[in-house]
């Protein structure tokens, strides 16, 4: 390893040579307190910029070792660190200056979900924090004492000031950590309780617009019917109380505007823990909960639909079914038996955004169709069976249709953003409204064994062999999704993804999957599963490209996983 002389002595070599020059320059230099790593150095100044890490020893930093001690406090300490770094650094990008992105400073941009980043990783023995800076050229002639500034002047007090203990303040650091390991506490008292979720009294659900995620101000605070409110003793914080919502069916009704959405997508992104001052800290889900909705036009591949889609008039097979183009409905039943395969215990659905014709038919319907006339049985006739038999909760947010008080364990009024339990009351209605039976198929967990074919090669470059596999190339689209090869993977429904970043981490997960583990042999399930066991162990390292992960993903939970592999098309 070189010293950081030896890199100054590089730069001042270089200065004014052609922009490729400045690839001379990658490799590991020992600073004072730091190591610092040119990892990736971009071809020209309008390029993506260059990759570069830096490692400070654990020891020297200072933490406490409890602020280490397992993933949860890791991953919080790792969240803390990367949103101190990106103030330092704010104040200090493109105060270098040059063409296209010369000069710029960037890390990953935090939001209000604490997510296992690549931005930043703790180790046994150091901290490991990844960032881009965009080396500075006048056209694309190199401007080394920018760099230098940027290196040498820059750098080392954005490193001073984010990385060391003793820099920091203690006590925002210390409930940081206080606050993850009382989200991880609740968390694991969910299935104890035998609660699908949790809502603290105090929390603000409502978003400042639809397009931001912090809180709205002035709203009403959420405060837990006295039916449903628990307490619970956290480890940190102490006696909490709020709502917790049982394993079962749960219905969530009310009014146009009275916050029945607005619960539900706080339900939804209670999966991931969030940070102080979001208004939702409290708001637990069950971490493998699903989010499921309709999807015009979704592709679909060999997965049984049997338990709710039989007897098609064209004799097609439902128990292995595959459509280019599914309706609402075929889409909707298939996001559920994929939901089932991913181990999601409970499901979150809202009526507006489901299939009509999937989730209920009323009883003047039955009467006109008969039982034996329509192939598919509704998702009303299912939740029941789904929840005794498979061990998965219904969380249903409805608004239309009244049959599915009939199979609520629970039924939650939103007025006015105030939660009311009228279970009882709605029981009591039930009685005086009876619902006509179903008559709904005997239930079978599904049985489906999806096998992931290879694509087929694309044609060699010009000049280049014809037997000389071309790599696939990610290239991501927002949250959206993203465009492996030439297939575009549409992830535009997948409403519990919340960041860019997961959304470039599934596309270089099926990058890989599809250049090592897809063989036409192994099962989707398979291929999934083994690339979760070497997330848990290695972080995406495991399927970086060269010797290092940059900056720019975050670990996506299984459920997205399965649910990106589920539409890529050339399955």
């Amino acid at each position: 390893m070189q010293n950081s002389s030896d890199l100054l002595n590089m730069l001042r070599s270089i200065h004014r040579k052609s922009y490729p020059a400045y690839k001379s320059l990658r490799g590991a230099y020992r600073f004072d307190r730091y190591t610092l790593s040119i990892d990736h150095v971009q071809g020209d100044p309008f390029a993506s910029p260059s990759h570069i890490s830096i490692r400070v020893p654990l020891k020297d930093a200072g933490f406490p070792s409890e602020y280490h001690k397992d993933a949860v406090t890791r991953r919080a300490l790792c969240d803390f660190l990367t949103r101190q770094f990106a103030r330092q650094i704010n104040r200090f990008t493109f105060q270098a200056k040059g063409s296209g992105k010369s000069g710029l400073i960037s890390v990953s941009r935090c939001g209000q979900e604490v997510l296992t980043r690549t931005a930043c990783e703790i180790t046994d023995k150091e901290i490991v924090s990844r960032f881009f800076i965009g080396f500075p050229a006048n056209g694309r002639t190199i401007n080394a004492p920018e760099l230098e500034k940027i290196l040498f002047e820059f750098l080392p007090v954005c490193v001073e000031k984010s990385f060391y203990y003793r820099n920091l303040s203690a006590s925002a650091l210390e409930q940081t950590i206080f606050l993850a390991e009382d989200q991880w506490y609740i968390r694991s008292r969910l299935k104890k309780l035998s609660l699908a979720a949790f809502v603290a009294d105090g929390s603000v659900l409502p978003r400042e617009s639809g397009i931001s995620s912090l809180p709205m101000k002035d709203s009403v605070p959420f405060r837990s019917p006295e039916s449903l409110r628990i307490t619970l003793d956290l480890p940190h914080r102490g006696k909490i109380s709020g709502m917790g919502i049982p394993c079962g069916i749960t219905l969530i009704v009310g009014g146009g505007y009275h916050g029945k959405s607005t619960l539900l997508n706080a339900l939804e992104l209670g999966v991931y823990d969030h940070i102080a001052g979001d208004g939702r800290e409290y708001v637990i889900t069950d971490n493998s909960a699903l989010k499921l909705r309709s999807e015009d036009g979704r592709f679909i591949k060999d997965v049984d639909i049997s338990l709710f889609i039989n007897d098609l008039p064209n004799k097609k097979d439902t128990r292995c079914f595959s459509t280019e183009d599914a309706s609402g409905s075929t889409s909707q039943a298939a996001g559920i038996v994929e939901g089932i395969e991913a181990g999601s215990r409970v499901f979150l659905l809202d009526e507006d955004t489901s299939a009509t014709n999937f989730m209920v038919r009323d009883s003047f319907m039955q009467k006109v169709i008969a039982r034996e006339k329509e192939p598919i049985t509704p998702f009303l006739g299912r939740a029941r069976d789904l929840y005794e038999k498979a061990g998965i909760s219904t969380i249903l947010v409805a608004g239309s249709s009244g049959a599915f008080f009939h199979i609520a364990d629970t039924v939650i009024q939103m007025d006015c953003y105030r939660p009311v339990d009228i279970t009882e009351k709605v029981k009591k209605l039930c009685q005086e409204y009876p619902l006509n039976p179903s008559g709904a198929p005997a239930f079978a967990m599904p049985e489906s064994r999806r096998i992931m074919t290879r694509a087929a090669a694309p044609s060699p470059r010009p000049g280049r062999h014809s037997g000389r596999d071309e790599r696939l190339k990610v290239k991501v689209h927002g949250k959206d999704g993203f465009l492996l090869g030439k297939q575009e993977v549409d992830l535009r429904y997948l409403e519990q993804i919340t960041d860019t970043e997961q959304t470039a981490a599934l596309g270089l997960l099926l990058k890989h999957a599809a250049e090592h583990l897809i063989d036409g042999k192994r099962t989707l399930p398979e291929i999934v599963q083994y690339l979760h066991r070497q997330l848990d162990a290695k972080g995406l390292a495991f399927c970086a490209e060269g010797s290092y992960i940059p900056c720019g993903y975050a670990l996506p939970r299984v459920q997205e996983i399965y649910s990106c592999f589920n539409r890529y098309r050339r399955q």
